[in-house]
């Protein structure tokens, strides 16, 4: 849903965090076009909807550990540019992610969203029963390779740290919302 008539970068009241909220839960996915936020302020306003994440190999911005910078360029290219869902190999993965585009290229560029709700409801009864009770592996280093994310002492550092931090996880195929109820897919 495109959300309008609110300045982010001024925080967001209890009712309009509580609204915000609301519509996550019907939409999914929320946007909000032209609203420019510091890294300070994007922290600001992720802390209202409940505890962030300091991510233990991407880098950080300047003094604001709790938000990663995404850069790309022709000698750094993406490292997730196929389907995924953040974090995944937390205990408990993170309620979402809020994302500011700073510099985007003439064409492309795009972050797409794919529904695992809409994803299993898709599914037959018996794809369904096959599924529901089954887990899968969740590991750090498939997403997080050395190869990418530990070539400078430092990133090596950081690198074998997280590695023993984040031990593969087993999460279940099929997740309940704790709140809406609805199920999905969660691979």
């Amino acid at each position: 849903a495109l959300v309008s008539g609110l300045q982010l970068s001024d925080g967001v009241s209890d009712a309009q965090r509580d609204t915000l909220l609301a519509a996550l839960l019907q939409h999914h996915v929320l946007f909000f076009e032209g609203q420019p936020l510091s890294p300070l302020q994007q922290r600001a306003l992720a802390a209202r909807f409940g505890s962030l994440h300091v991510h233990p190999v991407y880098p950080q911005a300047p003094g604001v550990p709790e938000i990663i910078v995404l850069d790309t360029s022709n000698d750094n290219p993406p490292d997730n540019d196929n389907w995924h869902t953040d974090v995944t190999f937390l205990a408990a993965p993170a309620m979402g992610a809020i994302l500011s585009a700073q510099l985007l290229p003439p064409s492309g560029g795009d972050t797409l969203w794919a529904s695992g709700v809409a994803a299993w409801q898709s599914l037959s009864p018996t794809w369904q029963r096959m599924l529901a009770g089954l887990s899968a592996e969740h590991d750090f280093l498939k997403s997080f390779p050395a190869h990418r994310f530990a070539r400078t002492p430092e990133e090596k550092r950081r690198w074998e740290q997280a590695r023993l931090d984040h031990p593969p996880r087993l999460h279940p195929l099929v997740r309940t919302h704790p709140v809406s109820g609805l199920q999905g897919l969660f691979v």
